[in-house]
C-alpha cells in the first residue's frame, strides 16, 4: 500500500463522488419520498468509500484486501438500486445508465487495486 493515507486513494476519491452523485439524484421527486429505496442506494453508496477507508486504516494487506472486497459488492448493490430506480420511475435511462456505469468502472479500478494490493480477483467482476 504505498499511499500514506486513504484520502491518497483515487478509488476513495471516486467513491466520494459517486456518494455525492447519489444524495444528489435521490433528494428530490418521488425518489426522496422513498424512504426505504432511498436510504438503501445512499447507504451502499456510503459503503463502498467507508470500506475503502476501513480497511486501509486497519493498516494490514489481508484486511484492506478483505474491505476492498466489501467495498466492491456495495459498488454491485449500487448499480442494482439504480435499476430499480429506473424501473419504478424515479430515473431517466440516460442517468441510470450513466451512473450505473461510474459505479461499474469504480468496480473495476477497486478490484483492479485488490489485484494490485495482492489479493486474487475471483468472481463477480464489473463488466
Amino acid at each position: 500500500m504505498p499511499s500514506t493515507t486513504f484520502e491518497s486513494l483515487r478509488v476513495w476519491h471516486d467513491a466520494r463522488r459517486l456518494t455525492s452523485r447519489i444524495y444528489t439524484v435521490t433528494r428530490g421527486g418521488a425518489f426522496a419520498r422513498d424512504w426505504s429505496l432511498r436510504d438503501q442506494i445512499r447507504r451502499a453508496a456510503v459503503s463502498v468509500m467507508s470500506n475503502v477507508a476501513e480497511g486501509y486504516e486497519r493498516g494490514g494487506r489481508k484486511e484492506f484486501l478483505r474491505f476492498l472486497r466489501m467495498a466492491k459488492g456495495s459498488a454491485g448493490e449500487v448499480r442494482s438500486q439504480l435499476y430499480a430506480a429506473q424501473d419504478v420511475g424515479y430515473l431517466e435511462a440516460p442517468l441510470a445508465n450513466e451512473l450505473r456505469e461510474e459505479a461499474a468502472a469504480l468496480s473495476r479500478r477497486l478490484g483492479a487495486l485488490a489485484e494490485r494490493a495482492g489479493g486474487v480477483e475471483e468472481k463477480g467482476s464489473a463488466k
